[in-house]
Formats: structure tokens, sequence, C-alpha cells
């Protein structure tokens, strides 16, 4: 007879087409229930979906609760973490899945107990093929979830061994037919025999019978839904009608019994099949700013803000920890699977907003108090200019830094071939208020300028030094102070043309003609998904003029612009006589000294429900795309879509695919790679690769779209819910992209392009002493001068690595706070070796923090973690 294995749970988003407000609302009565019913019955356990953050809003409401729970945690009864919210698996930085286990289980540890260690992602929308590897890093050796697998073309069992591209693997049990697989309600109770013979036996039998199991897992529990009262009784009742063996149990008993099992099968690649429910393949584009919002603040902490806290700590200033898991957790509260997926209700996506604009404010604050308080300690006059390095190794190249001056007339020390990027002129004010020893005096401010200068630099790694300039005769050059009609420009070799509509990129002497174009289509879908729409078809927009800005007369920046009428809304794709609207949009191209195409494009959107992509053609023959996922490379191909795909599957499995940072098209002699800064899907046809950049939408939710047949997602077709409009995911106005393009006619290198997307995404971060202007950095009004300060040198690096080493992070320990912890990716296919002397006083650990043996090198497709005293 099968064993079944009940698990008592409940699904809890934190938001969706509610709040989070709402959802602290809707815990008030459900988890004090829950607490009360486990306290009662004493053979009772739950599940509060895997994510501490949850718990902690309760507390804060129920701060008599938190003895309660550490007391249920103790016991076994009550599982809290690992996560600290249910991260989305596609679109997050690996650092940031890996940084949510750390602080979701850390805080569990010191608010609750021993968390839950399951990585358990019961909702999430498809998986990428690193998950293994992540949840490794914190010693996760399993992984529970319900979408993205489909048993004839994957592993044949709901139960088997997922390894990543790492030799790392977990234990994987999956829910094929969801988390409320065994649902049991005050309904189901009252009809318990009908329950049974319709959807509890044959859900059983169902992962019985694939690989055959005689130990299935069987959850019971749905979004915010309560504890099954009773249990015990309810069990009784189930074994006396069903064809099962049903026993109470806890998601970490059942790993426990896969651990035992010698005929797991194996499985390695990404979890996105909608074989038995929706994965929404066509949800990495929609609400694209919020994509491209949560890049930019990954970036932001990753690069800038925790380097910073580092060399600073190291230099006398103690910003502490609170303040960046604060800040952490803000970015984290955005990557739920619905929230950075984009299927929410704009009621909640203005709260998303929100939590970005505090996340930046206090990654820009931390930055801001660390720059002036080196500035202090190094006495800095408002002709020093401080200029940090936040990589660990030597930099020499072009960093851009802002300074304020009386004019544009300056001469540098320690920036060569200094160019003005951008300027903006304050004119003179008079009878401004000074406070002086003598009290309050009143005086004339003269005119300045606010510069953005760029020019070349030679930096210590992971460190800072200090750079003058002097007022002088001569202005500097200024980008845009000579528009001159051109289409072409040139550097080392490298050229980009507009010519007769089309843009072409020549490099290493091979021309690639036409090779970025817009192209638009109709979009039927929802905030879900997109959806073609019937007998539309994509179409090609135009570009109509170029000119050239120079530096020093010499061409400098190509600017390629267009304007589109199109249809303005949906019903005027069907109309003949549809009224229209326009989409303006500029390209400004640059090259980079490394040979890149680096692309700025700036989109003005006035039409409704649209898909936008880039089209770049890499006049390479192939038939597969090397995509960079989180920490490694995978390559897909387009799959044969059967015409009755509606037999097997719930939503077609379109060839669109999710990346992190690059897409790469090649063949054994030469490559195309494009990079993106937030943009995370693409489709390879034709020999063509597209890039989605918006696909607006004016509906949470709606049926039957041409790809996923059947109900609305989002609930909006259920008994007693409504269709929700969403005019904030049209995406009107102005919209703004940043991407590159590298061709080489040398073999694909895992490596270069790992060192490339390094290197593109690396910082420029300076500051400078002033007074005209409190307001450039928000907080140097309110950051006083201390006393007693102590003295640094004018030039400081602490760490100069091997520069072919990928660090994915840089931050304060979370356990030492004498100490700083660095993670080193691995993202190829060979074994990277260390070098002899690489941190000989380091200790290996993993991401919690925990002592692991010293390594020589890192594995294919793998991370270390090694802690470093200060």
């Amino acid at each position: 007879m099968t064993k079944a294995y009940i698990v008592n749970h409940t699904h809890w988003d934190r938001e969706w087409y509610f709040t989070t407000a709402d959802a602290l609302t809707l815990s008030e009565q459900l988890f004090t229930e829950v607490l009360s019913e486990l306290e009662k019955n004493k053979d009772a356990n739950f599940c509060l979906d895997g994510q501490t953050s949850v718990v902690d809003e309760y507390v804060e409401i129920h701060p008599e609760a938190k003895e309660r729970i550490k007391k249920l945690v103790a016991e076994g009864r009550l599982f809290v973490g690992p996560w600290y919210t249910q991260t989305d698996a596609l679109i997050p930085d690996a650092e940031s899945i890996v940084r949510n286990l750390v602080i979701g289980i850390n805080d569990t540890k010191q608010n609750y107990g021993n968390p839950m260690m399951v990585g358990y992602l019961p909702d999430t929308f498809g998986f990428n093929a690193q998950m293994p590897t992540l949840l490794q890093q914190v010693g996760i050796d399993n992984f529970v979830f319900w979408r993205g697998t489909n048993f004839r073309l994957q592993m044949n069992s709901v139960y088997f061994k997922w390894h990543g591209l790492s030799d790392k693997e977990v234990y994987a049990a999956n829910f094929p037919f969801g988390y409320f697989t065994a649902q049991i309600t005050t309904e189901s109770k009252r009809k318990l025999k009908q329950f049974v013979k319709e959807r509890y036996d044959p859900s059983a039998e169902f992962e019985a019978t694939h690989h055959n199991n005689d130990e299935v897992l069987m959850p019971s529990g749905i979004d915010q839904m309560n504890i099954v009262k009773d249990m015990s009784e309810t069990v009784s009742n189930l074994n006396k009608l069903s064809k099962v063996e049903t026993h109470i149990s806890t998601y970490p008993d059942f790993i426990d019994k896969l651990r035992k099992r010698k005929d797991l099968p194996s499985y390695q690649g990404e979890l996105r099949l909608p074989t038995y429910s929706r994965v929404h393949r066509t949800i990495g584009s929609v609400r694209h700013r919020n994509k491209i919002q949560n890049f930019d603040l990954e970036q932001k902490i990753l690069r800038r803000v925790e380097p910073l806290v580092v060399i600073a700590k190291k230099n006398g200033i103690d910003i502490g920890n609170g303040l960046l898991i604060k800040l952490w957790k803000k970015l984290l509260e955005c990557q739920a699977h619905d929230t950075i997926g984009g299927s929410v209700s704009d009621n909640v996506a203005v709260d998303i907003n929100h939590r970005f604009k505090e996340a930046n404010e206090i990654a820009d604050g931390v930055e801001n108090m660390i720059e002036k308080k080196l500035a202090e300690y190094l006495e800095l006059d408002d002709h020093d200019v401080l200029i940090l390095n936040t990589d660990p190794s030597e930099f020499h190249g072009i960093k851009e830094i802002s300074i304020v001056t009386s004019s544009k007339n300056v001469d540098f020390d320690g920036l060569k071939n200094p160019v003005i990027m951008d300027s903006k002129h304050f004119p003179a004010r008079h009878h401004i208020l000074m406070m002086t020893p003598k009290g309050q005096e009143y005086t004339d401010e003269p005119e300045y300028f606010q510069l953005k200068v760029q020019g070349r630099v030679d930096l210590p790694g992971l460190g800072y030094k200090v750079i003058h300039f002097t007022d002088a005769q001569k202005a500097i050059p200024e980008l845009g102070n000579a528009k001159i009609s051109g289409n072409s420009i040139e550097k080392n070799g490298h050229k980009i043309e507009f010519v007769n509509g089309a843009i072409n990129l020549k490099t290493n002497g091979i021309m690639i003609p036409d090779v970025v174009r817009l192209v638009d289509s109709a979009n039927d879908g929802d905030t879900y998904d997109y959806s073609p729409l019937e007998n539309d078809q994509e179409k090609e927009l135009t570009f109509d003029s170029s000119f050239v800005n120079n530096i020093n007369n010499q061409p400098y920046e190509l600017v390629v612009s267009g304007s589109s009428r199109l249809p303005l809304k949906l019903v005027d794709r069907e109309k003949t006589d549809p009224t229209y609207g326009f989409v303006d949009y500029k390209l400004y191209f640059t090259f980079l000294d490394n040979g890149m195409l680096n692309a700025k494009l700036v989109l003005n959107n006035q039409v409704y429900s649209h898909r936008l992509r880039l089209q770049i053609k890499p006049s390479i023959h192939t038939q597969e795309a090397v995509a960079h996922i989180q920490d490694g490379f995978i390559k897909t191909s387009n799959q044969v879509i059967d015409k009755n795909w509606q037999k097997e599957f719930v939503e077609k499995p379109v060839n669109i695919y999710n990346f992190d940072k690059t897409v790469t098209i090649t063949d054994k002699n030469k490559y195309l790679t494009f990079f993106g800064k937030g943009l995370k899907e693409y489709e390879f046809k034709d020999e063509k690769l597209f890039i989605t950049l918006i696909a607006t939408t004016s509906q949470l939710g709606k049926r039957n779209l041409a790809w996923r047949p059947g109900r609305a997602s989002g609930d909006t077709t259920n008994q007693g819910h409504v269709m929700m409009a969403t005019p904030m995911a049209e995406e009107l106005g102005l919209n703004e992209f940043e991407f590159g393009i590298v061709f080489d006619d040398q073999p694909f290198s895992e490596q270069e392009v790992s060192e490339k997307t390094r290197d593109w995404l690396s910082q420029s971060v300076s500051y400078q002493t002033q007074k005209l202007n409190y307001f450039i950095n928000r907080l140097d009004n309110k950051i006083w001068g201390t006393e007693n300060n102590p003295q640094i040198p004018n030039s400081y690096s602490l760490l100069n690595l091997d520069k072919r080493l990928i660090v994915s992070a840089i931050y304060p320990s979370y356990q030492d706070q004498d100490s700083y912890i660095i993670r080193i990716q691995n993202p190829t296919g060979k074994d990277m070796k260390l070098p002899d002397d690489l941190f000989r006083n380091a200790e290996f650990i993993n991401a919690l923090e925990e002592k692991m043996e010293s390594k020589k090198f890192i594995g294919t497709y793998d991370m270390i973690s090694l802690k470093l005293k200060y």
C-alpha cells in the first residue's frame, strides 16, 4: 500500500492583487489561530511558507507571540524559513538569491530558532538551472517545488536528484498538482468521500506511479489558508476512505526519506516546462521598469555600497550591518515571484516603486556618509576629488567624476584626457544666509557649474586615491558642443554607421549589416504573459536620421533616431480606420576601449498594449544561443512545438528564454554577445536574436490567450472576482535602456565574456568637498564634522586580486565585526585554479560563514566564499 505523508501549510503571497498591508491584516486572524491550534493539539504541525519576512511582520504587531513561536519551532511543529521572501528564481542576480537565504536563515536563528532547511519554493514561475548550486552555498541539499516539470521529457519521477551546472546536487520533490494537492477545507471535510475519490487518491496514485514511489508527499494548504483543525481526526477519517495510508508529516521528514533512497533518477537543466501548471514563459518582460530598477539596485549594492563599507571600516568609519541588512530586505521584498514578475495590481506596483525609492535612499545615504567622512579625514578642499575603486583589482582606464566648479576652465592632476560629458549651470544668487562663528551673516553666492567629467585614471584595488584640479585659461573639451551632420563613428578599427535606414557594424574587418533594429507587435496578453493578436504581424520600425556628437572636433557618439506611427490601442490593431499614436526613439552609440559597442536607447512610448523588441542580426550561422544565467552559461535551441501542444501543455512552451546579463550567438570561429542592463528575455529564431524591451498591457489577468488557453491568471475570472485594469503596466512616457554588443572573430570564451560583463558594470565613484550645493549629495548638509579624526593615507588599497577572478560580492561579515567576506564565482565549464599565494590568511567558509575545507581551485560553474580579517 502506498504511504502518503501529508504536510499542513499555508502559502503566503506578501502581495499580489492585494498589498502587503492587506496580507498583514489577514495574518492577524490566521497566524493567531495557527499558534492556538498547535498549542492545543500536540500531534499537529504547520509550515509558514518557508519565508521569515511574514513571521517578522506578524511579530511586529504581536510581540507577545514571539516566545510562543520560539517554543513551537523548538518542538519541531512550526516551520519558519529558510528564505527571507519567496524569491523568483529567474530574474534576480545569483548573489540576491544566496543573500535571500543567508538573511532568512540568520534572522530565523536569531529570532525564532532553527530554520526549516528546505529549499521550499511552492509557487515560483520556473527555476534557473543553477538553483542546486545556489542552495548548496548555505548547506541546503534539497528542493521542494511545484512548477516547471515534464516527466516525459525530463526525469519521469516526481522525486529526483537535481544537478546544477556544477557538481552540486539536491534531492528534489515536486508537487505536480501544486501546493494545494491535498487541500483540506471545511467543505472537503464535509464531503470527504468525494474528496478522496476525485482528488486525493488520484493525486497520490499519480505520484506513486511516476518511478514506483511507495511513499508520496501530499501538501495540504493554499493561499492565505488557515491550519487544518484536529488534523489527527481528519487523517483518521481519510484512512477509512482512502486506498493509501496517510500519515501526518513535515517537509524535513519527507526529505529524510528521499536521502535514504538509492534509486532516484538524475536531471540537469532548468525547470520551465508548462506541463501540469503554468510557468508564464513570457513574464520576463512585464513591467520592465521594475526589472530595470531591480537590476540597478542590485548593482548599486554589490558593486558600490558593500565594497565601500568594507573600505570605510578599514579606515575608521563604522557602518553597522543592520543598515545594510535593512537595505537588502527592501530589495528582497521586491523579488518575490509575483512582485518582480510584475503580475500585480497597480496598487501594489505603487508600493514596489516606493520600496525601490527607500532602498535607493539608504544606499545613496550610506555612500554619501562614507565619502564625506573619508574626505573629512583626508582634509580635502574644494579642488580635491576623492576617487574610489570598489573592485578588488587595480584599475587603469576611464572613470567618470562629478565636480562643482566656478567655470569649465580647469586642469586636472591625475585625470588624463578629461571630457565634460554633462553640465548644469547654476546662476549667481544674492543675499544668501551663512552660519558663522559670529552668528548669521549674508553673502552673494557666485555662479557655478555641476560637471560630469570623464577621463583616464589609475586606481588602487579596493581603495581610493585623491586627485587635484586647478583653475585654468582653457575650457575642458565637452561632448555635444558641436553636433555635426554625419552617419558614422570609428574607434580602434571598429565602426558603426547609419546608411539607407540601416545600422551597420564593422569590426575586425568584418561587416555586419543591419545589426540593430526595433520591431513591434500587438500584445493581447496581461501582466503574466505576452500574447500575440490574431492576424497581427511583427513590424520593423524605421530610423529616419542621424548626427554625430564631437569631442575636440573628433566624432565620438553616433545618434540615430526615428518615429513610428502605430495603432493607439489594441482595438485599433483590428480596425480599418484606426486611431494612431506615436513611438519616438533615439539610439546613442559609442565604442569602449575594448571594442564593445555601447548603446543607450531612449524611447517615448505613447502606444498601448504592444511588445517592442530589439532585433540583433549577428550574421552567424547556428541554431543555438548561449545564455548567461545565475553563475553559469547554458545553451538553448528551439524545440519543435507540436500543433496539438494543448494535449500536453497548459500553456504553449514557446521558445522564449530568460537570461541574466548576456546572450551569445556563436559558431566555432566567432561570436556576437549582447549585454543587457536589466533586460531578461530573449528569443533566437531565423538567425536573429530578439531581446524584449517592453510588453505593455492594461489588464492584470485575461482568459483564453492564444498561448495560454482557459482561465485568466490572477484569479480575475474566478467566482466573485473582477477584471483589474493596470494602466501603469502600459508604461507610457520615457523609457531608457542600456545595452552593449561585442563581435569578435575568435572562439567564444565564457571567461572572457564574464570579464567583459564585470568590467562593463564597473562603477564610477567620486566625491568632492564643496559648499555651493549641498543637495548634489542629499545628506551633505547634515553630516557634521567630528573631532579627533584618524589620519589616513592619501592613497589606499585593501586588495589587488588577479583580474581573472570573478568576484560577485565583497561585504562585511555578518558574524564577525573584524572580518569581511569575498565570494568568487567560476561561471565557466573549466576548473579555475586559485593562485598559490591567494588569501594565505583567509578562511574558507560557506555563505553562512560556517568553516569549510580549503581549496586550491573553484569547480566548474561553482563559487567559493572566503572570510578575511581587516
